[in-house]
């Protein structure tokens, strides 16, 4: 059984394990909230960490702290931004709605580094202590909100972005690389006119092409941060200009344009911004759910099924079935998608709790959205490198199965008029025969006019035929 200290909070003394460098109030927190054993993310601490390190500077440039004390904080924040420290951070995600649990847990953490670095004892909050020091002009109801931004913002622009961007330029060059496979088209599942193989992949690149533009579009709702409200917006026992100075320290060391919040009853009574950012994750995941499956589908087989293209074999399939391969890079992004499609709901739900002046649903929504954003970008470049980089057009199977459909009598209709197309088309499936064979066999139309509308090509451009579905 491992040895403990005492420490003391404003309820009283409680034991903390005595290697651990978080302190009564952490402990506390672990005792109330054995609920998961979820913890907050890598990005969200490093995000932390930033903010207590920017405070600490913004605090020693206005004199509110020595030299000594911030230059201590400062080296204990970075250790916490660098992952040093991460094994301190122990409280569940099911906690206190404002996240100040966890804002305490990083208070201690680097109140306790920093006394050891400036030879004091740690649990002693001398010379640093976790409120006094590190929580200098700071709240938990502005600290949380603000990591919640920046964390967000940093797994956004530094993973997932470009992940899909990645992917849409695998999907274009696969547009223009099969322009000129034409294969049938479907519609309900069913045969409909012939389309290029190059035109579908370019809708799933367009795709991917706006939810790039949607994600970029909600960035400057992240880039407006909480911080310098303090309480609730108001900026109690924070110094003037609080707020600022820390955005503008965090955009500099991460490269982001982050700025404080145009108003701070909006950016700690509510959360919309990250109910915006993870609907529109959801949104992106519907579209990659589409992208997936439809490549799934179009490689089903591979010699039973639609077989219009090969996924790339990348394991075996079956424990019984010898030489059998899955779509399992599909299957993932789908899981995938569906789990952050989920995440949303729960998000959007956290988001109608901004109870007059704080939203108390705040770890969870910061987990969830964290998650969404890291799962996708990990699905996507293991989909991109090891599902589309490699598919492959069977452009002799997608040919096959253009001339043998029925729906090749689409182009004929303006001529012969739609219900001796429709006799026809119902002739060709009855008598196991293609439209083309049975059109010259019955001489429904000059061999010159009837090859020229039944040109696979032509079919998928304007101009072949007129009307809709």
């Amino acid at each position: 059984m491992s040895s403990t200290r005492t420490e003391k909070d404003s309820m009283g003394e409680f034991q903390v394990p005595s290697d651990a460098y978080y302190g009564a109030q952490t402990a506390r927190a672990v005792d109330n909230f054995p609920i998961s054993g979820l913890r907050f993310p890598r990005p969200f601490i490093e995000a932390l960490g930033a903010i207590k390190y920017a405070a600490a500077e913004a605090n020693l440039a206005g004199g509110y702290l020595d030299e000594r004390r911030a230059g201590a904080i400062k080296q204990a924040a970075q250790e916490v931004i660098d992952g040093k420290l991460d094994s301190q951070f122990v409280v569940d995600i099911y906690q206190t709605g404002s996240g100040t649990s966890t804002n305490m847990n990083t208070n201690e953490v680097i109140g306790n580094r920093a006394c050891e670095i400036l030879g004091g004892v740690i649990g002693s909050k001398d010379p640093v202590h976790p409120n006094d020091h590190v929580n200098k002009g700071q709240s938990s109801n502005d600290v949380i909100p603000t990591a919640m931004h920046v964390s967000t913002a940093l797994v956004l622009e530094r993973n997932l972005l470009p992940a899909l961007r990645e992917l849409q330029s695998e999907l274009s060059a696969k547009a223009k690389q099969w322009d000129n496979i034409v294969k049938i088209g479907r519609t309900h599942l069913m045969d409909a006119t012939p389309i290029r193989l190059g035109q579908e992949a370019s809708g799933w690149a367009r795709q991917v092409e706006l939810a790039v533009q949607r994600l970029e579009g909600v960035k400057p709702r992240l880039m407006e941060l909480a911080i310098g409200g303090t309480a609730v917006g108001t900026g109690i026992n924070s110094p003037a200009g609080f707020g600022t100075e820390i955005s503008n320290r965090l955009a500099a060391r991460f490269g982001l344009p982050f700025v404080e919040a145009a108003n701070h009853f909006e950016a700690q009574g509510a959360q919309d911004g990250i109910v915006e950012l993870s609907n529109q994750l959801s949104t992106v995941a519907t579209s990659l759910l589409k992208i997936a499956n439809d490549i799934r589908w179009m490689s089903s087989g591979p010699r039973c099924g639609i077989g219009e293209i090969q996924l790339p074999a990348v394991q075996p399939g079956s424990s019984i079935m010898p030489g059998k391969v899955n779509p399992v890079m599909a299957e993932q992004l789908i899981m995938v998608s569906a789990q952050v499609i989920g995440n949303a709901v729960t998000v959007t739900v956290a988001g109608t709790h901004g109870n007059l002046d704080l939203n108390v649903m705040l770890p969870v929504m910061a987990r969830n959205v964290l998650e969404s954003l890291t799962y996708l970008s990990n699905s996507v470049r293991a989909f991109t490198s090891k599902a589309v980089r490699g598919l492959v057009a069977n452009e002799q199977r997608a040919t096959s199965l253009v001339e043998w459909s029925m729906s090749m009598v689409t182009s004929l209709a303006p001529v012969i008029g739609y219900d001796n197309a429709a006799a026809i088309a119902k002739r060709a499936v009855h008598e196991n025969r293609t439209v083309r064979d049975l059109c010259i066999s019955e001489s429904i139309l000059p061999i010159d006019q009837l090859e020229a509308l039944l040109d696979p090509r032509k079919m998928t451009e304007p101009g072949v035929g007129a009307g809709g579905e």
